[in-house]
């Protein structure tokens, strides 16, 4: 495995990248963003699944050998089956930091910015104060969207609206304070049976909303929100897949911004 290994990075041209600075791979976009914001120039960030792409489904590329074996520091979630095996392989030097559970709302973000701003610390110790103060930023700007996101969904009385989600957006649509009827897992796991009992929780319960994870497949919730007569939403969970989600914080923001506008055109039909 090694020799193979040593023969793919030979062959695409170890060492081409020549950074000056620190190499920091995220596995994701999300890690991406988090490194970015926070390392500024002072580290070259490179994410090697594209955007929108779970980490948890991605074949690796023979490029992506070659940034691992160039990392200082390595930030993945832990999901990605491949991760250990290949860093033990390639690069078993780098500082290789597991960042699990989720992340797609505020406090679970703020604890993943801070878990990033100190893996950098620990590369570059001489910019601790600089990566605390740009932690200390954007964590200001969180506290904030999350302010004003939560004053819309207490205005639109989001606790009334009943809703059917998919399990990895569950976080987020509880924060949001969504009356969660049931919960559902990737659409490869479930059956007719499974959309059938659905769809009998979701005429019971008057549900309003099916809230859908992009990357694990929304044909599923489609179907379901067909058959219950309710309004399909479909969120992210990585940024830039859907338009405008550049970063973390617009992420968040786009998703609530598709929460609301669904719930605004359901409470704009008239009760029978």
């Amino acid at each position: 495995m090694r020799a193979k290994l040593a023969l793919i990075l030979l062959a695409i041209g170890f060492g081409v990248l020549g950074a000056a600075q620190p190499v920091v791979i995220a596995t994701s976009e999300v890690l991406g963003s988090l490194a970015r914001t926070i390392g500024g120039e002072e580290v070259l960030v490179i994410t090697i699944i594209p955007a929108g792409f779970c980490p948890a489904h991605y074949d690796l590329r023979p490029s992506d050998f070659l940034h691992l074996a160039q990392a200082k520091l390595v930030l993945y979630h832990g999901i990605e089956p491949w991760m250990d095996r290949l860093l033990a392989n390639v690069n078993p030097q780098a500082l290789a930091i597991k960042l699990g559970g989720p992340w797609n709302y505020p406090e679970a973000l703020a604890g993943k910015a801070e878990a990033v701003a100190e893996a950098l610390t620990k590369i570059l110790p001489e910019k601790a104060e600089l990566f605390g103060e740009r932690l200390s930023s954007f964590l200001r700007d969180l506290e904030s969207l999350s302010q004003e996101i939560q004053v819309r969904a207490g205005e639109l009385k989001l606790s009334t609206i009943p809703a059917i989600v998919m399990l990895w957006q569950e976080s987020f649509a509880r924060w949001l304070g969504l009356n969660i009827v049931a919960t559902y897992p990737p659409e490869e796991r479930l059956s007719v049976r499974d959309l059938a009992e659905l769809a009998q929780k979701g005429w019971e319960n008057g549900v309003k909303l099916v809230i859908d994870n992009l990357q694990s497949g929304v044909s599923f919730g489609g179907r379901l929100a067909q058959a219950i007569g309710a309004t399909h939403v479909v969120l992210t969970n990585f940024p830039g897949p859907i338009p405008g989600t550049v970063d973390m914080l617009a992420m968040l923001r786009v998703n609530a911004n598709l929460v609301f506008a669904a719930v605004e055109s359901v409470q704009a039909v008239p009760t029978p």
